[in-house]
């Protein structure tokens, strides 16, 4: 069954994001989601050599200290960023804490591309925040396989990117973020034949892969 407008979802999800953070518990609650992918990077996840991030905007978990000091730890390891492509693509270009980036659609900070000291890269992992999320299948797949699946802002560009990246790169780690509440049930919300399936859930839960 297709979803019918995902705009009143999404706003009334974005909503309560905007509360939730000025709320008692979400320092709390975002440092556990913090922790427990501090944890991941040296265990389910130690053998990354680079790892595409997220520059957080509306109430976003920001996740940025721990990988700056994850990478500044071993000096091969890579940070990096999306930058928005026209044909409403991402690449990721390369970032280290300190370097200069520029404001683009929707106010987010992206690297500039131009400039010759940053570089295009292929991560190993990216890290990729939700506005809502399941645990489900997905009928225009696979009925019988369960999978994470994110909404989104409603653009695609993540989407888009990942079924071009797992087509050159297929073992590359996509992870959501968000919280606990964000699930969404099947009345909710189904992802649909677009949707690109994520590898694991980063909550406040901890780390989960598709197979645990």
């Amino acid at each position: 069954m297709p979803n019918l407008d995902l705009k009143p979802l999404r706003n009334r999800l974005l909503r309560e994001r905007t509360a939730y953070a000025q709320g008692s518990s979400a320092f709390s609650r975002s440092q556990e989601v913090v922790a427990a992918l501090s944890h991941a990077l040296v265990t389910e996840l130690q053998s990354l050599g680079s790892v595409a991030l997220y520059w957080p905007i509306q109430q976003e978990i920001d996740l940025r200290p721990c990988l700056i000091s994850w990478a500044k730890a071993t000096h091969s390891r890579q940070l990096a960023l999306p930058v928005m492509r026209a044909d409403k693509q991402l690449d990721f270009y390369s970032w280290q804490d300190g370097d200069a980036l520029v404001s683009q659609q929707h106010g987010i900070s992206e690297p500039n591309p131009n400039d010759p000291k940053v570089q295009r890269i292929e991560p190993d992992c990216i890290l990729i925040p939700c506005v809502g999320w399941s645990w489900a299948s997905n009928t225009h797949r696979d009925p019988l396989q369960m999978h994470y699946w994110r909404l989104g802002y409603g653009g695609g560009y993540f989407d888009r990117t990942l079924a071009r990246l797992r087509a050159s790169k297929p073992n590359i780690v996509c992870i959501g973020v968000g919280y606990d509440w964000q699930q969404l049930s099947l009345a909710q919300w189904q992802a649909e034949a677009h949707d690109e399936p994520l590898d694991a859930m980063l909550t406040e839960s901890g780390l989960r892969f598709k197979g645990d």
